[in-house]
């Protein structure tokens, strides 16, 4: 249990932020390369969505899960995944044709695949630079 933690100094939450934004887009291309239904037409893309889905991750996503979280609870978390894919629908809405999220069911694998990506690139890359650099 963490009781205390040392504030960050600014040039190191602008460090995290830009790694884990290039680590965002990085999973969203290579889900571009894997899955069909899933369309990012270039890296430059790739950031502008990862930069509006971490947006919207901090806005639009709570009121989501607090919205669905009585199918979450009903479904033992397996509806869960449907909000995120939820936000990358908007993403798309948002960006327009060079970001393109067609369907459910495969939107569903992507957003499971984005966030597992991300959990590891974050922890093999975004920590280790960051944690050596505090």
């Amino acid at each position: 249990m963490i009781i205390y933690s040392e504030k960050k100094k600014p040039s190191m939450m602008i460090l995290e932020l830009c790694l884990t934004l290039l680590v965002n887009a990085t999973a969203l291309i290579l889900a571009t390369n894997i899955f069909k239904g899933f369309y990012i037409s270039n890296f430059w893309y790739g950031i502008l969505a990862a930069a509006v889905i971490m947006i919207l991750n901090k806005t639009v996503k709570p009121f989501i899960k607090l919205l669905a979280l009585p199918i979450t609870i009903y479904t033992l978390g397996l509806f869960y995944p449907f909000v995120n894919v939820f936000i990358l629908k908007i993403a798309s809405f948002l960006i327009g044709d060079n970001f393109v999220v067609e369907g459910w069911i495969a939107p569903f694998f992507v957003s499971i695949f984005i966030s597992l990506l991300t959990i590891m690139l974050d922890a093999l890359i975004t920590k280790q630079i960051v944690g050596d650099r505090q």
